[in-house]
């Protein structure tokens, strides 16, 4: 019996060391691929590791407060919020597994510009994602939020 605990011991150890440590992005086939458009449908990262959470960001630059009327402007300042909080936890865009995505009123063109500037940021590297269309957010004259979790091996 302990000779049968020790060998399944082994074969377990040795399946878990042969597991890779990289993030495997995925869109199966039996989902619709959303990669020209940003984002991946699933995400599968290891065991072992640790997750960093970065709370919705906005549109201004650190503690201003002023938000740009222009939609595009925003997107990249608060996509640049969001690497700047991966990046005081030693983690990049690569490592992002999720971002929640929301936008006041949005529409085809905002989501045109959402991809545009996801794609200059993430290429390949797409997290998944959600979007959600809302009415408002916490401060007037803000016109996107985002939140992201990474995943550092």
């Amino acid at each position: 019996m302990k000779k049968l605990c020790i060998a399944l011991l082994g074969i377990i150890c040795g399946s878990c060391a042969s597991n890779s440590n990289e993030i495997i992005r995925q869109n199966p086939t039996t989902l619709y691929n959303p990669s020209k458009y940003g984002f991946t449908q699933t995400i599968k990262v290891p065991a072992k590791g640790e997750y960093v959470f970065v709370s919705g960001q906005l549109g201004s630059k650190k503690e201003d407060r002023e938000f740009s009327t222009n939609f595009r402007t925003q997107v990249k300042n608060t996509i640049q919020n969001v690497i700047y909080g991966l990046e005081a936890n030693d983690v990049s865009t690569e490592d992002v597994v999720k971002i929640t995505v929301l936008i006041v009123d949005h529409d085809n063109e905002k989501l045109e510009i959402l991809t545009e500037e996801f794609l200059k940021v993430w290429g390949e590297k797409n997290p998944t994602s959600t979007l959600i269309p809302v009415p408002k957010l916490a401060l007037d004259g803000m016109l996107i939020e985002i939140d992201a979790l990474a995943y550092k091996k």
